[in-house]
Order: structure tokens, then C-alpha cells, then sequence
């Protein structure tokens, strides 16, 4: 097998096991509580990823990364709080009363989240395709809320499921200020925290343990849906990049929509079908994006792993600059400008003029 295309089948494969999480998320919830299986899902991703961590170190194979400092701690701790505690309890009591399929398919609602939010609080720059995207998506998300049956005329499991989506995409937002650390360090730690925290949530408001087997299901689900997903995404996206691991992944909501339809043998109302191709659409507006004018960096110093083919990262100059092999140490970037096509990521956070140029911040 080709080499190149190994990334690809990573994140095919980390598509696939994200995708089965609200299918296989729905039917333990017959079986365990809602913030019990919350806490197995994050111990499971946390503890997994920790073996695997220890597996690569002991091999040799691990690579060198970034360590927090003491100004992330706070971000951390933000992200373990409403990304590894709130967000999955609001999923978790919504998905009880929300079809599998259509819990599935919202999972398009975290992307436009991410846009809105990153637009409204945090002032990031968002291109005409990304509001169309963002448009097409939340009326198809406002479709599968409704419930005629309802005295309201929406579904509260579909907009407690639209709510928990909604506060990972602030999670993203707090977590981009630690997207240059350990990224396996991260998940290994917030899964730990995180599912011990929604334990004790768990013991305080007496909620019933599951059979062993109800633990043994709810951890292995966390470790693969949840831990190994976010591994093989990450791995995938440094080969890839990230917006063509992101036009990949992109196939989880639909994914777990198919499994669904298998697994419960039970067809979605109307809504479902009309929506259906506008999160086909929004997806793949917001996954192909290209955003690319002249730019500029401006002076910095920090540390994260890196590669010198990248553009970014030409500060050896005795090294060969085309080098695949990426490393980690403390370095700092010129001043530079240039024009390329990239994301809002940790070395492209600047302003946007009118006609789409720089501006000072």
C-alpha cells in the first residue's frame, strides 16, 4: 500500500468510529444512566489513550512535544469542565428522547458552532462560503428540531442535542489555545478528569451503576468513538493538513446516520429527508473552504512540534528546509508576508480588511 494513503485511511477510519458514537451512544442509554455513561465514555477515551501513549513511549516511537505551561492550565480546565463534563451530560439526558439518525446528522451543527461562535466572541474572520454553509445547516438543524407533536412545535431532545454541539464549539475555541501541546497528553488527561468528575456528578444524584457489562461496552465505546477517533484524526491531519482531513471527516454525521437506520430499523419523520442534503451541502461547503490572500506574521516566540516544509518554520538554516521529520523546541518567527491558502490556526489569528486584506489587530 501506497504511503499516501495511509493518512487518508486514518481518517476514514476515525470518521467511521466518531460516527458510530451516537447509534451505539443510544442503545447503551437503555441500559446505563445518562451521566454514568457520560463519565465511561471520557474514562474510557482518557484511559485508552494513556495505554497507547505508554505503548508508543515504550517503543520508541513516541516524539518529542510541547508541555503546558502555567498560563494554559486555565484553558485546560475550561475545556475539561464544558467540553469533558457539560457538553456530554446535555448530550447524553438529550439523546434519550432523539432519534439516533438525527442525533447523528447534528453533529454538522459543532462546525457551524465553532464559525458562529468564533465570529460573535472571539472576532475571527468568516468568508461568504462559510456563511452560506453556516445558513444551510442551521435551517436544516431548525428542520430536524421540529416536532409538530410538541405543545412548543420543537423537539427538547433535538435542541438539547443542538445545545451540547453549541457548547463544544466553544470548547473548540478554548482548546485552540492549547493546539500546539501534547495533543494525546491532552486527550489522556481531560478523559481522566473529565469522566471521574461526571462520576462523582453521578454518585451525588444517585444515579443507578450499569452490570459490568454496561461498564465494559461504555468504556470500550469511549475508548474507540471518542479517544482512538480523535488520535487517528490528529495523525491524519499533520499528513494531510487540516482542511482535507477535516473534507474526510466530514462523512462521521452521515456515517452514523447509516448505522442508525441498520441498528434500529426505524425510518426518521419528514424533516429528516428534507434536511438531509442540506447538511450534505452545508458540509461540504464548510469542509472545502479555501481561504487564501497576502498575510502577515508578525514577530513570536513559543514552542510546539513542527516540520520545516511548511512555510512557517525556517529557522535552521544549516538543516534542509524541505524535511519532513518535525520536531519540538522553543523557536521564534520573523516578521513575514506572504499569500497562501490557511486556516484561523495558531500562526494565522490575524484581522481581515473589507476587501479581505490584513489589518493590525
Amino acid at each position: 500500500m501506497r504511503s499516501r494513503w495511509k493518512p487518508i485511511l486514518l481518517v476514514l477510519l476515525a470518521a467511521v468510529l466518531y460516527g458510530a458514537s451516537a447509534p451505539f451512544t443510544k442503545l447503551l442509554l437503555e441500559q446505563v444512566e445518562p451521566i454514568v455513561l457520560s463519565s465511561l465514555l471520557y474514562l474510557g477515551a482518557g484511559l485508552g489513550v494513556t495505554l497507547l501513549r505508554f505503548g508508543w513511549h515504550a517503543s520508541g516511537q513516541a516524539q518529542k512535544e510541547a508541555r503546558l505551561n502555567a498560563r494554559e492550565w486555565p484553558w485546560l480546565t475550561a475545556s475539561v469542565l464544558v467540553g469533558g463534563v457539560l457538553a456530554p451530560i446535555v448530550l447524553m439526558f438529550s439523546m434519550r428522547s432523539t432519534p439516533a439518525a438525527t442525533a447523528s446528522l447534528l453533529i454538522n451543527f459543532e462546525g457551524v458552532a465553532t464559525a458562529m461562535l468564533g465570529v460573535w466572541i472571539f472576532h475571527e474572520h468568516v468568508s461568504r462560503r462559510a456563511w452560506f454553509s453556516i445558513l444551510v445547516v442551521t435551517g436544516a438543524s431548525i428542520l430536524l428540531s421540529l416536532d409538530m407533536a410538541s405543545p412548543w412545535g420543537f423537539s427538547l431532545g433535538t435542541l438539547g442535542v443542538v445545545t451540547a454541539y453549541l457548547l463544544w464549539g466553544f470548547d473548540n475555541h478554548v482548546s485552540r489555545h492549547l493546539s500546539i501541546k501534547d495533543p494525546l497528553m491532552l486527550v489522556s488527561f481531560r478523559g481522566i478528569v473529565a469522566g471521574t468528575i461526571s462520576l462523582g456528578l453521578a454518585i451525588l444524584f444517585g444515579q443507578a451503576f450499569p452490570s459490568w457489562q454496561g461498564w465494559l461496552f461504555g468504556i470500550l465505546l469511549g475508548f474507540l468513538s471518542y479517544g482512538s477517533a480523535l488520535v487517528f484524526f490528529i495523525f491524519s491531519m499533520r499528513d494531510l493538513g487540516a482542511t482535507r482531513a477535516m473534507s474526510f471527516f466530514s462523512a462521521a454525521p452521515f456515517v452514523g446516520a447509516a448505522l442508525s437506520f441498520a441498528i434500529f430499523r426505524q425510518l426518521p419523520n419528514a424533516f429528516f429527508w428534507v434536511s438531509l442534503p442540506f447538511m450534505m451541502i452545508g458540509a461540504w461547503l464548510l469542509a472545502t473552504e479555501n481561504h487564501s490572500h497576502p498575510h502577515e506574521h508578525a514577530f513570536q516566540e513559543h514552542e510546539h512540534r513542527h516540520h520545516h516544509n511548511d512555510g512557517h518554520h525556517g529557522h535552521h538554516p544549516k538543516e534542509d528546509a524541505t524535511s519532513p521529520l518535525s520536531h519540538s523546541h522553543w523557536h521564534r518567527h520573523e516578521r513575514l508576508v506572504h499569500e497562501h491558502s490557511h486556516l484561523p490556526d495558531l500562526h494565522h489569528r490575524h484581522g481581515h480588511g473589507r476587501r479581505g486584506t490584513p489589518k493590525e489587530e
